[in-house]
């Protein structure tokens, strides 16, 4: 390895994504990578450890950059192809995790729903440097591994910016970075901090069957408001401002609020609290 800093490399979309090969290629350049990705797709799968997963590994190659890799094919889902790297596979602690490149933007209230971010979160509750790239594509290539997606400017980033956590480690309060790279962006695209936005960004859409006896999945569409969203977001930095949009984001989802404050307005307006 000559000294160089160990990554442990993941992704949502499955082992045959070739947005995971395209973040393998550039990281290759700054450290040794292994890659631990789920068998199948698994959009969608947030942080969750299913039971149902049988957590075989399979060692598979692939070729990157004209090189034989030996990558490993996990029956999981992205959160647990993280703890089989962590705890089976990577002889020793690794020194960041990167999950991506998405097929598809991860931003907004729903970013938890994303297996992108979800492998991220573990990581980063394991105690790991964890950063989250995803790729903004239309919603018609989210699930597929196709090649019409250029994941190449995305590759630059997510080389980028696992230098940058290398280099500087995660700033104090912060437990992982997401990142979101424009369609059309190139590596002299400009980048920005931006928190959550407020907005689902994808709203869900009905089944369309004649009978809940039939095969129906909720699908979704882009949310009506976007286009109303604050300059602050990750959606606006994306969508309206068109630069790479960089999300700080903590464990602790406790709400920012004064605990006391809250604790009195609910004892003061229980209904209860006259037969105290």
């Amino acid at each position: 390895m000559n000294n160089k800093p160990h990554i442990l490399l993941t992704n949502d979309d499955g082992i045959r994504s070739p947005g995971l090969w395209a973040a393998a290629s550039e990281l290759s350049k700054i450290g040794y990578v292994t890659v631990a990705a789920p068998r199948e797709q698994s959009s969608g799968m947030g942080r969750s450890l299913p039971s149902t997963s049988d957590g075989i590994i399979r060692k598979e190659q692939v070729q990157v950059n004209g090189q034989e890799w030996s990558v490993y094919a996990v029956g999981g889902s992205p959160a647990q192809a993280v703890l089989h790297g962590i705890l089976e596979i990577v002889p020793h602690r690794p020194d960041l995790i990167v999950s991506g490149i998405n097929y598809g933007e991860n931003v907004g209230l729903g970013v938890t729903i994303s297996g992108t971010v979800g492998a991220a979160m573990e990581a980063a509750a394991m105690g790991y440097p964890a950063l989250a790239v995803s790729l903004q594509t239309e919603a018609h290539y989210h699930l597929s591994h196709s090649e019409d997606v250029d994941f190449k400017t995305a590759g630059y980033f997510t080389g980028y910016f696992a230098k940058l956590l290398l280099e500087k480690k995660l700033f104090e309060g912060v437990d992982l970075l997401k990142v979101e790279v424009p369609s059309h962006a190139t590596p002299e695209t400009g980048w920005q901090m931006a928190r959550l936005s407020r907005l689902r960004y994808y709203e869900p859409v009905i089944a369309e069957r004649e009978s809940w006896d039939l095969p129906g999945s909720v699908w979704y569409r882009h949310d009506a408001n976007l286009k109303n969203d604050q300059e602050d977001s990750d959606v606006y930095v994306l969508r309206n401002k068109k630069m790479v949009a960089v999300t700080p984001l903590n464990l602790d989802m406790t709400a920012r609020v004064d605990l006391n404050q809250l604790e009195n307005y609910l004892r003061d307006s229980s209904p209860l609290r006259g037969s105290e």
